[in-house]
C-alpha cells in the first residue's frame, strides 16, 4: 500500500463535506478579490470629486456586507476542512492502534514504545496539518493566486507581467528546498521518537533512579537525546529559515516594481489612481498565495515524512495470523495439549538465540502440568507458545488434536486465561483491575476469584475496599498484592485452560499455601499449566517437567522426581531447609 492510499478512504468518505468547504473557501477568496474593486471605484470618485456622502456610505456598506459574508463562509470552510482533518486524525490514530494490537509479540521485542507513541501523536498531528491547513493553503495558492493575477492583468497587462518576473525564481527555489526539507523532517521525527522513548524509560524507572541516586545520569541521558532533537531541528531551520525570507524577497521585489512602474503609469494617466491602489491591494492578496506556496511545501513535506512512517507500521504484517485456507473452529471442552518436538529461537540484532529445543510432552483434559527449571531455562517461553504469542521454530503444538496454527488466534486465546510473570495493572481501582475490560462480571464469580487468589483480607484492609485506586502500574500495592490481583483476574475468566507463570513468587509462604490450595481445588475442573520456582506449588501436579537450557531433562510426578535425585529433588530439599529455617 502506498502512503497516499492511507488517506484516500477518508477523502472519499467525506468528499461532500470537503467539497462544500472548498466551495466556501473559494467564495471567501472571490469576495476578498471584489473588495479592491470597491476601493478602486471609491478612490477614483474621490480623485474626480464625483461622489457624495450617500455614495460613500453605500460603498462602505458593500465592504461591510462582504466582510460579514466572508466571516460566515470562513467559519463554514473551517468547520468543513479543519473539522475533516480532525476526523482523519482520529481515524488514523484509531487505525494505527488497532493495527499495532494485531502485530506479533516479536515486533515489540525490537520496537521501542517511544517510537510508537511518537507515531501516534507527533506524526499524526503533522498529517492532520497537511490535510487541513495544507489543503486550505493549496486552494488559496491556486485559486487566489490565479484570480489575483487575472484582476491585475485586467488593470494593466504589462505591469502584471513585470510583477510576475520573480515567479520562476520561486518555482526553482521551491524545488531546491523541498527535497532537503523532506530529508530533514524525517530526521526530526526520528529524533523526536528518541526523546519520547528516553523520557518514557526514565519516568517508568523513576523510583529506581531516585533510590540509586541516578538522577544526574538520567538528566544527562535526557539532555543528550534532547540535544540531538534540537540539532536536528536546527538543521531543518537552516533550510526553512532561508526558504521563507527568499519568498518574501521576491514578493517585495514585486512591490518595488509596482510602486515604481505603476506610479509612473498613474502619473501619465495610463491607469487611474483607483487602479493603482487596487493593483497594490491585489499584489497584497497575491503575496499570501506566494507565501502559502512555501507553507504548503513545508506542511506537505512534513506530512509526507510522517505519512511514510505511519505507512511503514501499517504495512508491517503480523507473524501470527489465521490460516489462509481452512480455519478450524475451536470447540469446547478442551481435550488436551501436545508439544511434539518443539523448538524455538528468538531473533534479534545478535542473531538467533535458542530458547527451547526438542520439547515434547502431553497434557490431558483436567490434568495439571508443572514446569520447573533454573532462570533462563525456557519456562516463560514455553508458556507463551501456547496462546501463539510466538510460533515454534520447529515442531508442532496441538490442542484438541489439531495444530494450533490451524485455529484463529483470537478463538484459540479465548480457551485460556494467563497470569504473566510480571503483573500488569491499570491505574484504576482494584475492581477495575480484577474485571479488566469486563464491565459487568457476575458478583458471585468475582467474589470466588478474589477468595481463590487470597485477596479477601487484603481488600478488607484497603480504605475503600474494591474501589481503592492502585495508582500507575499498581504502585500503591506490594508485589504480592499485584500478583494476586492478576491471579484473580485470570481466575474470573471462565476458560478451560489456566496458565500460571510463577503465581506465588512474590507472596509469603502462608499466603502461597492458601493460593496453592485454591488452585489445587481447580484440578479436574480446569486444565492447569503452572511454571514456578517454588516447588511446593507443584507437588500436586499430575506431571512435572524440568527444563534446563531449553530442554526437558526430567519429567514425572512429584514422588518419582524426588526418587530420581535430579534437579527437582535437589531444589526441593533446599527449599525445605529454607522454609524450616524461616519458620
Amino acid at each position: 500500500m502506498t502512503a497516499y492510499n492511507l488517506l484516500r478512504p477518508y477523502f472519499l468518505r467525506h468528499r461532500r463535506v470537503i467539497s462544500a468547504g472548498v466551495c466556501c473557501l473559494i467564495l471567501v477568496d472571490l469576495m476578498q478579490l471584489f473588495i479592491p474593486r470597491v476601493v478602486k471605484i471609491t478612490v477614483d470618485d474621490l480623485t474626480l470629486h464625483s461622489t457624495d456622502l450617500a455614495r460613500l456610505s453605500r460603498q462602505a456598506l458593500v465592504i461591510v456586507a462582504l466582510a460579514l459574508l466572508i466571516g460566515v463562509f470562513r467559519y463554514t470552510w473551517r468547520r468543513c476542512l479543519i473539522g475533516t482533518s480532525r476526523i482523519i486524525e482520529e481515524g488514523l490514530r484509531d487505525r494505527l492502534f488497532e493495527h499495532v494490537q494485531t502485530l506479533s509479540a516479536a515486533y515489540f521485542d525490537h520496537t521501542r514504545s517511544g517510537d510508537i507513541m511518537a507515531h501516534a501523536t507527533n506524526d499524526i498531528n503533522h498529517i492532520r496539518m497537511a490535510t487541513g491547513m495544507g489543503l486550505v493553503a493549496l486552494t488559496d495558492s491556486i485559486f487566489m493566486g490565479t484570480a489575483a493575477i487575472g484582476f491585475m492583468a485586467y488593470i494593466s497587462l504589462d505591469l502584471t507581467l513585470l510583477v510576475l518576473i520573480p515567479m520562476p525564481f520561486i518555482a526553482v527555489g521551491t524545488r531546491f528546498f523541498s527535497k532537503r526539507m523532506h530529508r530533514r523532517y524525517g530526521a526530526v521525527q526520528a529524533a523526536f521518537s528518541e526523546v519520547t522513548e528516553t523520557v518514557r524509560e526514565r519516568l517508568t524507572g523513576i523510583r529506581v533512579i531516585k533510590s540509586d541516586l541516578l538522577e544526574s545520569a538520567a538528566e544527562a541521558a535526557v539532555a543528550r537525546s534532547s540535544q540531538r532533537y534540537v540539532s536536528a531541528n536546527l538543521r531543518l531551520i537552516r533550510i526553512t529559515g532561508a526558504f521563507f525570507p527568499v519568498m518574501m524577497l521576491f514578493a517585495n521585489l514585486s512591490m518595488v516594481m509596482v510602486v515604481y512602474f505603476g506610479g509612473r503609469r498613474t502619473i501619465t494617466a495610463a491607469i487611474s489612481p483607483g487602479d493603482f491602489v487596487a493593483f497594490i491591494s491585489y499584489l497584497g492578496l497575491l503575496t499570501w498565495p506566494m507565501m502559502a506556496t512555501g507553507w504548503v511545501i513545508n506542511l506537505m513535506q512534513r506530512g509526507k515524512a510522517s505519512l511514510d512512517r505511519i505507512n511503514t507500521i501499517l504495512s508491517t504484517q503480523p507473524e501470527i495470523t489465521p490460516p489462509r485456507d481452512h480455519v478450524l473452529p475451536v470447540t469446547r471442552p478442551f481435550r488436551g495439549l501436545v508439544f511434539d518436538r518443539v523448538s524455538f529461537s528468538y531473533h534479534g540484532g545478535n542473531g538467533a538465540v535458542a530458547a527451547l529445543q526438542d520439547v515434547s510432552f502431553e497434557l490431558d483434559e483436567g490434568n495439571v502440568l508443572g514446569i520447573v527449571g533454573p532462570p533462563g531455562s525456557g519456562k516463560t517461553t514455553l508458556l507463551q507458545l501456547i496462546p501463539r504469542l510466538y510460533d515454534p521454530t520447529d515442531g508442532s503444538i496441538r490442542i484438541n488434536g489439531s495444530d494450533i496454527r490451524r485455529y484463529d488466534p483470537a478463538q484459540l486465546r479465548a480457551l485460556m486465561a494467563m497470569v504473566p510473570q510480571e503483573p500488569f495493572l491499570l491505574a484504576g481501582t482494584v475492581a477495575d483491575n480484577i474485571r479488566f475490560f469486563d464491565q459487568a462480571p457476575d458478583a458471585g464469580q468475582m467474589a470466588a476469584a478474589i477468595r481463590a487468589a487470597g485477596l479477601e483480607e487484603t481488600i478488607e484492609g484497603f480504605p475503600r475496599a474494591l474501589d481503592t485506586v492502585v495508582g500507575e502500574k499498581g504502585i500503591l500495592l506490594s508485589g504480592g498484592q499485584k500478583q494476586r490481583v492478576t491471579l484473580a483476574r485470570a481466575l474470573l475468566r471462565d476458560t478451560p485452560l489456566l496458565i500460571l507463570d510463577d503465581p506465588v513468587s512474590q507472596v509469603d509462604a502462608e499466603t502461597g499455601r492458601r493460593i496453592v490450595d485454591h488452585i489445587h481445588a481447580l484440578s479436574g475442573k480446569r486444565t492447569l499449566i503452572i511454571a514456578s520456582h517454588r516447588l511446593s506449588a507443584l507437588r500436586f501436579a499430575d506431571t512435572i517437567v524440568s527444563l534446563k537450557d531449553g530442554r526437558i531433562v526430567e519429567s514425572g510426578a512429584h514422588e518419582a522426581l524426588l526418587a530420581r535425585g535430579g534437579y527437582y529433588a535437589r531444589t526441593w530439599r533446599l527449599q525445605e531447609i529454607e522454609e524450616a529455617l524461616h519458620a
